[in-house]
């Protein structure tokens, strides 16, 4: 068994104002933890794994469709293998949360976009 501290995980900013950290992963799931400052948006992309998470603090907006779905602290989400979504946060104050992925997702291809 592994464990891993969020104070022990690098933390990278894979765009301006998005800060993830690797944290645990295994051989069909990883888990990684972001920071999103405000005004800062993840660009559309897609992976081939399936994106479970939950936020913590804040409120982040998913665009999927042409659709704005805002996930808020205390509340979960999912996003399909091969699904194109964006984030935005349009709030004051950061949004903190957890992805889940699987399979395990140990790079971020977006980042050199």
């Amino acid at each position: 068994m592994d464990a891993v501290s969020l104070s022990d995980s690098d933390v990278v900013e894979a765009i301006d104002g998005v800060h993830l950290a690797q944290l645990a992963a295994g051989e069909k799931m990883s888990i990684q933890h972001f920071h999103i400052e405000p005004g800062a948006k993840v660009p559309e992309h897609s992976h081939p794994h399936e994106q479970t998470g939950y936020v913590t603090k804040g409120t982040l907006i998913f665009l999927v469709d042409g659709e704005e779905i805002s996930v808020s602290a205390g509340e979960s989400y999912v996003v399909p293998g091969d699904e194109p979504h964006a984030a935005e946060n349009r709030g004051d104050v950061p949004v903190d949360g957890l992805d889940i992925f699987s399979p395990p997702r140990l790079d971020v291809p977006w980042m050199e976009d």
